[in-house]
């Protein structure tokens, strides 16, 4: 696991800090070799996933390419080449929701 990630993590306030705990882990248990490290500030995983805590959320951001516009309308936003879901709390983390996401865009 990056140590700057951790840091990025440790310093968001609650209820991001949880919820990017909590996405971080579910990424790493499904994934337990994918490349974590700090692109844009935030943290990513293999350029398919990113998190990045807001001031009222945190962002599971998700790379579009290759999906088709059907599975793309599956998540937030009108990126050109990511799309997200948006958690306000630790309660709305649907894990086996957050794996099939996973899993459709790792595999793309």
């Amino acid at each position: 696991m990056s140590e700057k990630i951790s840091k990025y993590i440790e310093s968001q306030k609650s209820p991001q800090k949880e919820i990017c705990k909590k996405l971080r882990e579910i990424i790493l248990n499904e994934y337990p070799k994918i490349e974590e490290k700090m692109k844009y500030g935030v943290p990513y995983y293999n350029d398919k996933f990113y998190i990045v805590g807001l001031k009222e959320s945190v962002n599971l951001g998700f790379s579009i390419k290759n999906l088709t516009e059907e599975e793309i309308s599956l998540f937030q936003g009108n990126g050109k080449t990511t799309r997200h879901l948006k958690i306000h709390s630790i309660n709305e983390i649907n894990e086996s929701d957050i794996k099939s996401k996973l899993n459709l865009v790792f595999n793309k």
